[in-house]
């Protein structure tokens, strides 16, 4: 600042204060102190808000996982179930099925006359033709008798003629009314009660001669010989069995009980019957003309191949299996009767039953059944029929469709009506269920 000195201006200088010496007490602020707690409200404020943004996200952070985790707990208490879609199973069907080989026809010839037997000429495995004679029956009591009847139809002629007679002059007297009308009627009638008599003696003989013409045995049809129940001087009878057992030995089975004596047995064998009793779910796929392969167990290295001809046409309520005939040609005559085999059939199913998983199923107090979801995510148990068991895959006739959703691996607390969340199963394309049924 200036003044004045002796009337001439002097110039004062002020020095500024020291770095760090206290500013007087009224002294004005500087720009700079002034300038540095602006600054520092500044930080205040932005320490602040940054608390603030810590805090609200905080929150917002503990709000948002208390609502997750309520939604995990909510999740959490509805079980999720793996489910798959039914596959639809091939229409092409392999069906291997017993049965019991038979002779086209096959007969039991028995005595029809009592006696011994005078010879036999047919053995066993013996081709015969039909009117072949196979035996000789001696009946030495049956020939006696004829002869006995024979005398009783020449006594009954003669007493027919001796009534004709008698009847004829008792007309002629009548006519003179030397005898009574009566007495000619009974006449007349004594003539009709010898022509009675007659002819009930005829009968008598012409029946010992029928009886006598099966002492001569003969083959029903051609065929062979496929067992001998008698030896020569057995006694046969008409009403009995034999009284010898060397042909039961020969036969290698008893003789019929009752009845006739049975002599031999014939069997047709250039056509073999093969008798199969198949399930009857595959009833309509048997039809006449269907092809069969055919493996006998007295040919094991030979395959012959039949037609099926016929069936019952009615299933069998103990069983539940229809009864079908395959024709199997045998004109060379290596495949023998009453055996074994194993019948192919290659079907075609019209309907092929669906496949599920055969982990799926629930064995329960009902039956076989299984968990289904809906649409809404509710779980229905079905009762289900199972048909064939492929291992790893079920067959299912009955109880669900295509586009159900079938819980695998159901728990043993699965109830109707549960709500459950659903997991689609990966589709198992490594895994066919085979063709073949035996």
């Amino acid at each position: 600042m200036a003044t004045t000195h002796n009337g001439n201006p002097v110039t004062l200088r002020t020095h500024a204060p020291r770095p760090g010496a206290p500013r007087p007490p009224g002294a004005p602020r500087e720009p700079e102190e002034q300038r540095g707690g602006g600054r520092v409200w500044l930080y205040l404020l932005l320490f602040l808000l940054v608390l603030g943004g810590i805090f609200a996200f905080v929150t917002i952070r503990k709000s948002q996982q208390s609502t997750e985790l309520k939604k995990q707990t909510q999740e959490m208490a509805v079980p999720t179930v793996l489910v798959v879609h039914p596959e639809a199973g091939s229409g092409e069907v392999h069906l291997v099925l017993p049965g019991a080989v038979q002779a086209y026809m096959q007969s039991s010839v028995y005595a029809q006359i009592s006696g011994y037997i005078k010879r036999w000429v047919v053995d066993i495995g013996a081709p015969v033709k039909q009117g072949q004679l196979m035996a000789e029956i001696e009946a030495p009591v049956v020939e006696q008798n004829l002869l006995q009847v024979q005398a009783n139809l020449g006594q009954a002629q003669a007493n027919l003629a001796l009534a004709k007679t008698t009847a004829a002059r008792y007309n002629d007297l009548l006519a003179t009314h030397a005898v009574s009308q009566q007495d000619v009627d009974n006449q007349n009638a004594n003539v009709q009660v010898m022509e009675a008599n007659v002819a009930a003696a005829q009968a008598g003989v012409s029946s010992i001669q029928h009886q006598l013409a099966f002492k001569e045995v003969t083959a029903p049809f051609t065929g062979v010989v496929t067992a001998r129940r008698v030896d020569v001087g057995d006694l046969v009878t008409t009403g009995g069995g034999t009284s010898s057992t060397s042909g039961t030995a020969v036969a290698g089975t008893t003789p019929a009980s009752g009845g006739s004596t049975e002599l031999f047995q014939v069997a047709q064998t250039d056509i073999l019957r093969v008798y199969v009793n198949v399930p009857e779910h595959y009833s309509a796929e048997v039809v006449p003309g269907v092809k069969a392969t055919i493996n006998l167990a007295s040919n094991p290295n030979q395959t012959v191949r039949g037609t099926l001809v016929r069936t019952s046409q009615a299933i069998d309520p103990g069983s539940l299996t229809l009864l079908v005939e395959v024709d199997v040609d045998n004109a060379d005559g290596k495949l023998f009767p009453g055996g074994y085999a194993q019948v192919h059939f290659d079907l075609t199913e019209d309907h092929p039953p669906l496949l599920i998983p055969g982990n799926s199923l629930i064995f329960r107090a009902q039956g076989t059944q299984v968990g289904v979801v809906g649409a809404d995510n509710t779980v229905t148990i079905k009762d289900i029929k199972i048909g064939r068991d492929f291992g790893t895959k079920l067959e299912v006739l009955d109880g669900i469709s295509a586009d159900d959703q079938v819980i695998v691996n159901p728990s043993d607390s699965l109830t109707n009506g549960q709500q459950v969340q659903v997991k689609q199963q990966d589709a198992d394309t490594t895994t066919q269920p085979p063709k073949t049924q035996s």
